[in-house]
Parts: C-alpha cells; structure tokens; sequence
C-alpha cells in the first residue's frame, strides 16, 4: 500500500505485559488478589488519554476495587512509570504530565454505573484537579463545573534544567481558554512541591470559540471564532521564555456555526459518541517545516452517495475543493474522511472507498496529487478505524491503544509506477516516489531501469524529461527553504485531463493577516497583569482583518519566518521565479553568431564560461568512480562547453538575486550540483540502456544494418534528445563533416526508418545526401517506367559532359519527368530534377573512377 502505518506504541505489547508483571510481584509478596480475570478486566480499562510533546504516552486503567490508576511508557526507555493512584470510582476522559513528571493535571467526571456514584461538589459533574506526584503529596482543585475542561502542559523547547514556573492550559467546554501558572519549588532532596498553591495565576487565553486544535510537536493552539457568521482562524505560538504571540488570524469558509464545540488533539476524545463521528464535519491544521500551512476541511455528511472535500493551501493563496462519487455504499459508513499529516503530502481517506494523497509543497496540478478509489488493493490494506493524526507523521489509533508512525511506501509506489495505465497516476507515483528517496542512487537506477524499458510509457508527458528535472530538484531541494521556488520540479506546466472519479474546483482565497513581532500579546508575570481586558473581548480579540494585505513581519524566525516568505511570494512573485533556460538559449545562439561572424566578445569573458564548463565537468567525473561506458561529454567541442558554461553563469546569477544571506561558495556549489545532476542522470539513463543489451562503446558498425539490440539503444537515444532538446542541455556535440564523423551520421541514418532517413537528408547539405537524394528520386521514377518511343524534341543543352551513358540516362529521367509530371508530382520533391540527378550521378561516378 502507498501509506504504510509502523507501530512505535502498542497497549497491548508495551503496557500490559508490564501490568501483569506488577500483579504477580504484587500477589507473590500478599499484598495483592485477583488472577487472570482482574487482568482482562485491567485490559478492558486500559485505555491512552495523551501523547505529550517528547513523545511520552500517558494511560490509565482500573484496578479490581475501581480505583483509577495513571501510568506513563517513556517513549525513549521504553519503560512504563506508575504515576498516580485516585482512589475514586471516577471516569478520566483528560489528563497530561508537566516534562518533570512532577506535576499530573486530570479532569474527571463522575461514574455513570448504578450505586457508584460519588457526589465530588454540589451541582459539577467534572472535577479538575493538579496533582504534586514527585514524591505523591497534595492534591489541588482547579475546577469543580457542570462542564467539560481538558487540560494540557506546555512543554518548552528548552529542556535541559527544570524550570521554576509550569505552564498549563485549561480548555472549556464553556468555549474559553485559560493558562495557569504554577510555580514550583524543590525541598528536602527531590521532593517537587506548588508554592503559590492558594493562588495560581490566570490569563484568558480565547474565548467564545467553536473549534481549537493543539499541535503537541510546535507548541503552537489554533482556533476558530465566530464574528458576524465568519468563521476565523487565528493561532498562538508558545515560547520557551513562557511568552506567546498571536500570530496570524484568517478569514475561512467553512461552516462552523451550527456545528457546536470540537477540540483536535487534546488527548484522546472518548466521551464524543463514535457512531455520530462520520457525520460529522472534520477541521484540522496541518503544517510542516518548509512554511506550508494547510486547513483540511469535510463538511457534514448529508448522504454517502457523494463526498466532498477541501484543502485550504493557505501558503500558497488557494483552496481546492474535491468531489468524489462512492461505489458499493450499500452499507453503512460509520467511519468518517480521515486527514493525515505526511509532512510534504496530506493523506485523505475513507476506509474501504478511496486515498487520495495531496502534494501539498506544488498542489497547483492535479497529477501531481495520488488518487486512489476502492478497487485498488492499497486501499483495502489500510486501517478501518478512526485515526487521530497527531504532530510529526503520528497517527494514535484510540481504540486499539496503538500509535502508528505513518510513512509512505517507496516499493509500493514504485509497483503502482510500473503497473499502472493512467499518465496521472505514473507521474504521482514518480513524485512522490522520488520524495521518499530523496535523490539516492538505488532508487533513481530502479525508476531508470523502468524507464529504459517503458520509455514510450506516457503520452501526456515526457517521461525522461520529467525524471531529469524532479529528481534533480531533489538532489539540492534540502539546500535551501526556497528550492521550491527557485527550481522547476517538474516539467509540466498545465494539466487539463480529467483524474477519473474525481472532480475538483480550486478558488483563491485570503491571505492570512500576520500579525507584528511586536505585538507579543503573552509575556512574562512581571507583565502579564496589563493585558487583561474587560468584557467579552480577550487578550487576543482583534478585528479580522484577513486580506491579501498585511504588516511586513522582519523578527519572525523558523517556521514563521518561512510561511511569511511563502505568503509575500503569493503577493509579490509575478512572474514565478522558477529558472529556465530561455537566457541562456539566446545568449549561446549569440556567442555562436558571433563566433562565425569574428566579432566575439572579450576573451577574459568566454575564458570565464569555458572554466565553468570545466569545474561541471570535474564534478560530473567526481560522482563516478569508474569510466564511463558511453563517451558523453567527455569531447572537446566548445560550442557545448559554452552551452554548459552558460548554464552555470545564468543559475548562479539567478540564486544571487533571489537567495541574500546565502554564501556566495554555498551558491556556486549548489549551482554546479543541480547542472551536474542534470548531465549525470542523462548519461546514467543511456549507459543502463546500453548495459542492458550488452553493447560497447565502439559497437556501432559503418558498413552495415544495425542489430535489434542496437535499434534499442538508439531509440533509447533519440528520446533522450527529445527530452532535452526543449530543456536546452549540452547534448549531443555539433559534429563536423570529418571522415569519421561523417560514417558515423552515415550509420545513424542507416539505422532510420527509411522516411525518416529520407528527410534527415534533405536537412543535411552533404555531397552524399545529394545522392542518397537523387538514388531515391530516380527508384520512384523508373518503379512504373514504360518504354516508349522517345521524343527526339528532347532539350540535350543540360548534359555537362559527353559521357554516353550518363546522357542517354538523364534522357530518360527528361522524358518521363515532362509527359508524367501530371501523374507524379512529388510533392516535396520540389528540389529533386533532372538536373539535379545528372550531377549528383556524374559525382558519384567520377568518385568510383577514382578521378
């Protein structure tokens, strides 16, 4: 299958074993009872309630008495830890740990079971409560409310030494955020306890929100407000120095107002019915380390006959909206669309039905996207269960107690590039498969030994041509965050065939407001007091103001310094930055014209390109360890060494404009890499061909037909230069009219098709083209030639020499051309005369005769 789930985390293998562990130490010392019944009850109670930010799983279960009992598998020792006893009856449906493991928040409801009813306050049904557990010590209330609250610790970048304020967010169902803080102090050795327990610190982080999601990973809350029916997204990051910024808010249409209240990835969500999830709408934020920012969005599900879709590509200025038709829903589909995050791919899927995976880096075409529907056998290998997909490729299946690391499957994409019909699904298959490899050479030689046997394999593209530029591109893509803009990474330009079974509509949509640095609207203690305000408006309640417009951001730093760069490239970059080889195409006609002309330029300038050419092909040789098979690049023809030159003159030009703050040596070396990838593959797709038939370098033969492995080869050849002909490459050399050279193009046309041999020459000014011309021209002439009593009115005043005959012949060749001329017009042949025949004949001979 295209998405292949590794379990990093199993209830059952990781957790329970250790569980039965404690029980019989427990029982063997007498301080336990119980058997293997207490422990398949144990195991029906156990259950994951979080993922923290280090990759820490917090879970519970009920002992035999219905205690409730906190235990945390670290994910680096894998290794569980008891944390917490409650000696309740209580139902835990949130819970997190601060990064210490001193401090445990938990929120609990009271058991629905008949005479287990515990009465916690007057009127609540949850209690909240923060918990000293290092050692175990008090236990403080937070919140006793006929509510919902879920809890979450911010973990800060900087782990290295405890620090002496813990942050903590309470979420309400109530729509309001709030962020506690906790400070703590250590006394009598390692005992951790709450020193301003009586008071703690509040900030009103949101309020009168409809949806929020946490991103454990980045630190970082997204929610959706309501203002005069407008749904608007707004975000706040998280610093480790325990400030935080709201840093950009965005208008989206989608629709949230009859949609009630949902949270995203605070902790497992087991108190929502299961049975109602797949009618309900799905929202969820999805970015990655290049600067994307995606919103995926599934409106509620009125039937099951069609489903539709969005992605807001918010980094790229653009949403696209899918539609897709399901087969087979005789029955009831319980599960609901699952988004994953895959970094430069979202995966979206419905169980059983369909898996469509979104380039999320280029969404602009289609084909570049994967779409799968439910007759393929990659769909069935995926889980029909809800997924929760969490920061990092994580993805925590809560019913099986399982957390799946989510990757994508290069052997299988490399099956479905093989075994596929469609051109679209051939080129996803190709991107993505190159994504995963990431330019190494054991996956270019597998897609290259495909292509030399499938070369003709896509008719909607050139396949040589798009393997050359992707996989190029991702030779140098990790250099810089702005390859994707500077380099093409993919050869086709528009797309306008249908995918089949799905129909898509893209929209423009507003760009997000980002807000200035120096609105930090979460500071230190010493501050925090002054940005409260009164009434319902919060601390981040701003007007909206999403607009392709907004505040040049300078201090924004990592991801947020890269989604702005993407954002002003959306505003500003018309046309695209993308290189090409135009420049270079008319700067090299020039040189040439110039050269033949004798006015060329300084020499210290073509000095310069001709070192260029020198150093791509020092790095070209320096990749290969061993002699190349075929003699590419390796002569020394100066039109191509100025072709190469150039190339590298124009694209370190172009990184210089666009890249400031890179080095100058990083550019010239990332330059001669891209160029040289570029070369290397075309010489590596030529040598597999010829390796594959076990030909030589000197195999070509000049006095005969060539053998079926040879016309292979050379097919192979002339789709490379099909390929990079458009792209301008420095292949093939301009070969002159030498002996050698001249069998050389005299055995290539050999091995044409006779058509296409027959135009080759006419486009080759040659004393042998003349008479390949003539032979041919003369064949057709005499193929229904009659004898007849001749025209003694011939004109003799075109015959050169008194060579008997030769005249008699061009008497003949006259005669049939003037009374035949109706019924053999030889169109093209316009050129192609008596005349015309008679020198090339009186050449040919006068060569034969050695004069």
């Amino acid at each position: 299958m295209a998405l292949r789930l590794v379990a990093d985390f199993d209830l059952g293998k990781d957790v329970l074993p250790w569980l039965r562990a404690q029980r019989a130490a427990s029982e063997a010392s007498g301080a336990g009872s119980g058997g293997a019944d207490v422990l398949e009850n144990d195991y029906e109670s156990l259950r994951v309630l979080n993922v923290e930010r280090n990759g820490n799983i917090i879970y519970t279960y009920k002992d035999d008495k219905g205690n409730v009992i906190f235990g945390l598998y670290d994910c680096q020792t894998r290794q569980n830890e008891l944390l917490y006893t409650f000696e309740k009856d209580l139902q835990v449906f949130s819970c997190s740990v601060n990064s210490e493991r001193t401090l445990l928040a938990a929120s609990l409801v009271q058991s629905t079971k008949a005479g287990k009813r515990n009465e916690l306050q007057p009127g609540s049904k949850c209690l909240t409560l923060l918990v000293e557990i290092h050692p175990v010590n008090n236990v403080k209330v937070l919140k006793a409310v006929d509510s919902y609250i879920w809890v979450q610790f911010l973990y800060p970048h900087v782990e290295s030494h405890p620090l002496p304020e813990n942050h903590l967010l309470l979420i309400s169902e109530e729509k309001y955020i709030e962020q506690l803080r906790i400070h703590v102090a250590q006394e009598d050795g390692n005992r951790v306890v709450i020193k301003n327990s009586g008071h703690l610190p509040r900030d009103r982080i949101a309020e009168d929100f409809v949806w929020a999601q946490w991103d454990m990973s980045e630190q970082r809350l997204y929610y959706i407000d309501l203002k005069k029916s407008r749904s608007i997204l707004k975000c706040i990051q998280f610093y480790a120095d325990e400030s935080y910024n709201l840093m950009f808010e965005v208008p989206l249409d989608v629709s949230l107002s009859n949609s009630g209240f949902k949270l995203v990835n605070f902790g497992c969500d087991y108190h929502q019915d299961r049975e109602k999830l797949s009618k309900h709408l799905t929202l969820c934020v999805f970015t990655n380390h290049t600067g994307s920012l995606c919103v995926c969005y599934s409106p509620k599900c009125a039937s099951w006959e069609q489903i539709t879709y969005s992605v807001f590509y918010i980094h790229k200025g653009h949403s696209k909206t899918f539609t897709t038709s399901l087969e087979n829903v005789g029955s009831h589909v319980t599960k609901g669309i699952t988004f994953l995050n895959l970094d430069y791919y979202v995966a979206v899927y419905l169980p059983g039905h369909f898996f469509h995976l979104l380039n999320v880096q280029h969404p602009d075409l289609i084909c570049h996207s994967l779409f799968l529907t439910g007759n393929n056998e990659m769909i069935d290998m995926l889980p029909h269960c809800p997924l929760q997909s969490l920061s990092g490729s994580l993805v925590l299946d809560c019913c099986s107690g399982k957390l799946y690391r989510a990757l994508l499957s290069q052997s299988s994409l490399l099956q479905l590039l093989q075994n596929t019909r469609l051109d679209c699904e051939k080129m996803a298959a190709l991107h993505c498969a190159l994504y995963c490899g990431q330019g190494t050479r054991f996956l270019e030689r597998q897609i290259i030994q495909w292509i030399s046997e499938n070369v003709s394999a896509c008719h909607s593209f050139d396949l040589i041509q798009e393997f050359i530029i992707a996989s190029s591109y991702w030779s140098v893509y990790s250099e810089t965050s702005n390859m994707d803009k500077l380099l093409p990474h993919s050869s086709v330009l528009t797309w306008n065939t249908e995918i089949p079974g799905i129909t898509l509509v893209t929209e423009d949509i507003a760009l997000p407001f980002m807000k200035e640095a120096s609105e930090a609207i979460g500071q230190h203690q010493s501050s925090a007091a002054k940005l409260r305000r009164s009434g319902k408006e919060s601390a981040l309640g701003q007007s909206s103001r999403g607009s392709r417009s907004g505040c040049q951001v300078l201090n924004f730093k990592g991801y947020w310094e890269k989604l702005n760069s993407n954002l002003e490239y959306v505003k500003y970059a018309k046309p695209h930055f993308h290189y090409n080889n135009i420049v270079v195409r008319r700067e090299w006609h020039n040189l040439i014209s110039e050269e033949k002309t004798g006015k060329r330029r300084s020499t210290a300038y073509v000095r310069t390109i001709l070192d260029n050419a020198i150093k791509v092909i020092s790095n070209l040789e320096a990749r290969n360890l061993g002699p190349r098979l075929t003699p590419l690049l390796q002569e020394e023809d100066s039109h191509q060494r100025l072709l190469m030159g150039l190339m590298v003159s124009e694209l370190k030009d172009h990184f210089l404009r666009h890249l400031q703050g890179v080095e100058k040596k990083k550019i010239e070396q990332m330059v001669l890499d891209y160029i040289s990838k570029l070369l290397d593959l075309i010489c590596h797709i030529l040598e597999t061909s010829w390796r594959k038939h076990n030909l030589h370098s000197c195999i070509l033969h000049f006095n005969s037909r060539g053998s079926a492995a040879e016309f292979a080869v050379f097919h192979i050849m002339t789709r490379i230069l099909e390929a990079t002909k458009s792209l301008f490459l420095p292949l093939p050399p301009d070969l002159d009219n030498t002996e050698k050279n001249e069998k050389l193009k005299f055995s290539i046309i050999l091995r044409l098709p006779p058509l296409i041999g027959q135009k080759i020459c006419r486009l080759w000014d040659h004393p042998m083209s003349s008479n390949i011309i003539s032979r041919n021209h003369v064949t057709r002439l005499l193929q229904n030639y009659k004898k007849q009593p001749r025209n003694s009115m011939i004109d003799k005043s075109s015959v050169s020499v008194e060579f008997l005959p030769l005249n008699y012949f061009i008497e003949i060749l006259t005669d049939i051309e003037s009374s035949n001329q109706a019924l053999y017009p030889f169109e093209g042949h316009d050129n192609v005369d008596a005349e015309f025949v008679e020198e090339a004949a009186l050449k040919h001979t006068t060569m034969l005769l050695g004069l």
